[in-house]
């Protein structure tokens, strides 16, 4: 506990990290307030480089749309950076990059956000082309048609041409059938032919309101002079009547699901998926050690045996995705020319039930929690990394805080809440299967 103490001191030195032989804690200032719209900040104040982390989160992702509509909220990601009332055309990205700002965005199945990285002299800039946009945005025949395009084209290199795309797609479809987490981020391309300027207005109308944004601000600012401009460019904008819809919620799976698909591939290579808990429940963390353990590194139980020993597989890796709704447990293996796919699939279940059965040993979850936490910490390095996990928290948790104590969740889990989990979450009839294997005839 204390190597990693001091490994964390020397990763950030703007957090304030304090330890006992309870508990772990990451602390750093920060200020959180509510503008009479509706919209949250969270400011971070950080004067170790002269540079301003701004993100802006819109509560809407892919979960958000509607069969025959997939792929709206990633549009809008595009669509943004195209244009509103004060900065027309172009204006937004040349505005932007003669002053020295970077910018990108992204897109989820539960949240939208959007990032400039900026001199801290330039924040006034920022804050004026961002409240524009977020309430006046220019949305046109000619823009739409042109975005789609790119959209299009984004698919087909992460999807259509990407032989792991197509694997992650085919098994989120075949893990939900009732739940909007069915269908992908980037949406299917016959739903982006299909969407109209008016289809993106009522989207727009409906979720880029300030009252469903949390806005943060970190690194070196001054906090009344940012107020000052908070109250300027976003007290004004008026917030939008949110619709309180339930999402339908996805059933339990009573027996395994199998899917094969045959792709432009030499090898074979397997998926296999579990349901789980969503995002700040107390399996999760549980979970998050498992996959360490089975699929994490070279020294990993499923790395040491189908890589080195067995010489199966050319890659295996396992992990855990918490999103706010769902969960989902998964493991990717690259089956090595001329071996058994079912060979294979065979001895990911048997790891799997040696863990049920007997559990992992006390060094497994030493290294494992070891392993997290240190990668927790060094992705808190940057203001960049901090700002976005202050928002992420309280996007998805509703309380930015919870950054502050995951270390010591994690220091939490035992032995045992490991094999629980594994016996709770990862059963035969809860598995789904989805073999790729090359195109008939391929060698």
């Amino acid at each position: 506990m204390k190597l990693l103490l001091v490994l964390m001191f020397s990763l950030i030195q703007s957090v304030h990290l304090q330890a006992d032989d309870s508990h772990l804690n990451i602390r750093f200032p920060v200020e959180k307030m509510k503008l009479d719209n509706g919209l949250t900040v969270l400011l971070y104040k950080d004067d170790s480089a002269p540079l301003v982390e701004f993100q802006t989160w819109f509560k809407v992702g892919s979960k958000h749309e509607r069969p025959g509509q997939t792929g709206l909220a990633h549009l809008f990601e595009h669509m943004m950076f195209k244009g509103s009332k004060n900065f027309q055309g172009n204006a937004f990205e040349q505005i932007l990059l003669q002053n020295g700002i970077t910018n990108n965005a992204f897109t989820t199945r539960d949240y939208t956000a959007y990032y400039e990285k900026l001199p801290s002299t330039k924040l006034e800039i920022v804050m004026a082309i961002e409240s524009d946009r977020m309430r006046n945005l220019i949305i046109n025949e000619e823009m739409l048609r042109k975005e789609i395009e790119v959209v299009k084209e984004e698919r087909r290199m992460r999807v259509d041409n990407n032989p792991d795309g197509q694997i992650y797609e085919r098994m989120i479809s075949t893990t939900y059938k009732v739940s909007p987490y069915r269908w992908p981020v980037i949406g299917y391309m016959k739903d982006l032919d299909a969407l109209t300027v008016e289809d993106c207005q009522k989207f727009y109308d409906k979720y880029y309101a300030p009252n469903n944004a949390i806005l943060v601000i970190g690194g070196d600012i001054d906090l009344a002079k940012t107020k000052k401009l908070l109250n300027k460019y976003y007290a004004p904008i008026k917030s939008f009547p949110l619709e309180k819809k339930d999402l339908a919620s996805e059933p339990e799976q009573t027996r395994p699901r199998t899917s094969n698909i045959r792709l432009d591939i030499s090898s074979a290579k397997l998926a296999l998926s579990y349901r789980g808990p969503k995002v700040g429940e107390a399996d999760a963390y549980a979970l998050d050690v498992l996959a360490s353990v089975l699929g994490e590194g070279a020294s990993s139980r499923l790395y040491s045996d189908l890589v080195y020993k067995k010489q199966a597989v050319t890659e295996v890796y396992a992990f855990f995705n918490s999103m706010m709704d769902d969960g989902m447990f998964a493991i990717f293996a690259n089956i090595r020319p001329g071996k058994s796919i079912a060979r294979v699939r065979s001895n990911l279940e048997k790891h799997i039930l040696d863990i049920q059965k007997k559990g992992i040993t006390q060094k497994e979850l030493e290294k494992a929690v070891n392993r997290i936490q240190t990668d927790y910490v060094r992705g808190l390095q940057t203001i960049g990394a901090k700002t976005k996990a202050l928002v992420l928290n309280e996007m998805v948790l509703g309380d930015y805080e919870f950054l502050f104590s995951d270390l010591t969740r994690y220091s939490s889990v035992t032995k045992e809440d490991v094999q629980k989990v594994a016996n709770r979450y990862l059963q035969k009839e809860s598995q789904v299967k989805v073999q790729a294997l090359p195109v008939k005839g391929k060698k």
